[in-house]
């Protein structure tokens, strides 16, 4: 290398789109109307093309400019690499009906077993080679959101997590479930009755009862949970063949009392609504793709009749008033 070589400016990157409309038109009063430039603006800008690539570029006869043999070898190389430029930077075109991603979604059971088929349905019209797959959520396990590939979470949450963005879909309140042949089935639930009794609780989903056994501890009390599982479909089973109380949002007791005989009540102590979310991970909040899928995923939520959206809409309304669960028995 010659050490007495004039060294080279760094390349200025903003040029090249200058210097492709000057390969094409090889004129600068028509480039820089191209452009949007003024000519001394661009002639500038030839200046310094030239001086990062060492070579004239175009050379003046007359009233034409000529490529030099650099320029020539540039031209199909640089629309290339402007192209590829212009893919990274243009907004992404989602088309559904050539997606071919898989979706996840997190949720209990009642979720996978009631409304995941409506969700399914309404993605394979628009998305017949998308893929939706399930995992049953594990409360406070918001990792999965950001580690594990899943896309979205219905779950019930008092405040959200850093990196997270989510969508309310509605409240709900605890009540106490039990069979309608229950010996505390037609009367009024009191602190003492609950704490008699054994309980049934679902562990799978979101967590939907901690609170019980955190206010019994701030007392003094406790209570004795007989069985623990994953799934309502199993809990419901258990709880129509045996004396066990079981706390749960009221609108899982009326669509699962259209299952099997439930009685629910109103907690014997003050408990604070539940608030539900569609809850994702901020890595995915811009994602075209992901904005249309969980879109879908409210909407089939949001209208299922069975959800905690619409049971906060009838209960505005006065038809899941507390005198009219109090007691209630529904046939299978």
């Amino acid at each position: 290398m010659d050490k007495h070589a004039i060294p080279r400016p760094p390349p200025n990157l903003n040029l090249l789109r200058s210097l492709d409309v000057l390969l094409d038109t090889r004129n600068l009063t028509a480039a820089a109307g191209v452009l949007g430039l003024t000519q001394s603006t661009l002639s500038r800008q030839l200046a310094q093309l030239r001086s990062q690539f060492g070579d004239p570029l175009l050379v003046r006869e007359g009233q034409r400019f000529l490529l030099t043999e650099r320029a020539r070898a540039l031209r199909t190389p640089l629309k290339v690499l402007l192209e590829s430029l212009d893919a990274v930077l243009s907004e992404p075109v989602f088309d559904p009906a050539a997606c071919t991603r898989r979706f996840a979604i997190a949720g209990s059971d009642y979720l996978a077993d009631h409304m995941l088929p409506v969700l399914v349905e309404a993605i394979g019209r628009e998305a017949p080679r998308a893929e939706i797959a399930f995992r049953l959520w594990e409360p406070g396990y918001y990792r999965l959101l950001s580690d594990e590939g899943i896309d979205l979470v219905a779950t019930i949450a008092d405040t959200l997590p850093d990196n997270l963005h989510g969508r309310a879909m509605g409240k709900d309140r605890p009540v106490c479930a039990m069979r309608a042949e229950h010996p505390l089935a037609c009367q009024d639930l009191a602190l003492a009755d609950y704490l008699q009794w054994p309980h049934l609780r679902v562990t799978g989903g979101s967590d939907k009862d901690s609170f019980v056994d955190q206010y019994l501890a701030a007392s003094g009390l406790r209570r004795h949970v007989r069985a623990a599982v994953p799934f309502f479909s199993s809990a419901l089973r258990i709880a129509g063949n045996d004396d066990l109380l079981w706390t749960l949002p009221e609108h899982m007791a009326i669509t699962l009392s259209r299952q099997a005989p439930l009685v629910w009540k109103p907690l014997p102590f003050y408990v604070p609504d539940y608030q539900y979310w569609l809850l994702w991970h901020a890595r995915s909040h811009h994602d075209p793709v992901h904005q249309w899928f969980r879109r879908h995923v409210f909407r089939v939520l949001h209208g299922f009749d069975h959800g905690v959206t619409q049971y906060g809409m009838q209960a505005a309304h006065g038809s899941h008033a507390p005198s009219a669960i109090v007691g209630k028995v529904a046939g299978p």
